[in-house]
């Protein structure tokens, strides 16, 4: 079965609509009401179309977020979970825990460990075709 050109772009602006609005508490029946068709209409078809449900896009997306803002100093592990959508610190943890396979706090933490390494020693983090190409002498 085709999905028609007016029924993909409803499947889009659902996608869009999520993509701007990830951040804030929104569920499945706000989003269809965006794409104009009926929630289990669009679950079906978006979950064909992106081959994952809208949770999981969403989830995604926000776990994706915050692996950026945990790389950066600054905000509590707290305010980063507040900041991409979660409702709690506990439903943050173990979701990140279970796409990325290790807590918020032991994220941040490798991280940080491979910066200070990259730091101390620069060329161990330079890609070796490059240092081939190029003497380092110079």
């Amino acid at each position: 079965m085709n999905i028609t050109p007016s029924v993909y772009r409803k499947i889009v602006a659902g996608k869009l609509y999520m993509d701007l609005n990830f951040h804030e508490s929104i569920d499945l029946d706000s989003i269809s009401r965006k794409a104009c068709i009926s929630r289990f209409h669009f679950h079906r078809l978006f979950t064909r179309t992106y081959n994952k449900t809208p949770h999981q896009y969403l989830t995604r997306k926000r776990i994706t977020l915050a692996c950026e803002l945990l790389a950066e100093d600054g905000l509590s592990i707290s305010e980063i979970c507040n900041s991409v959508g979660f409702a709690s610190i506990g439903s943050f943890s173990a979701l990140f825990k279970k796409e990325i396979g290790i807590a918020p706090r032991g994220y941040r933490h490798i991280v940080w460990l491979k910066k200070e390494k990259a730091r101390q020693s620069p060329v161990s983090f330079i890609p070796h075709c490059f240092i081939d190409s190029f003497t380092m002498s110079q």
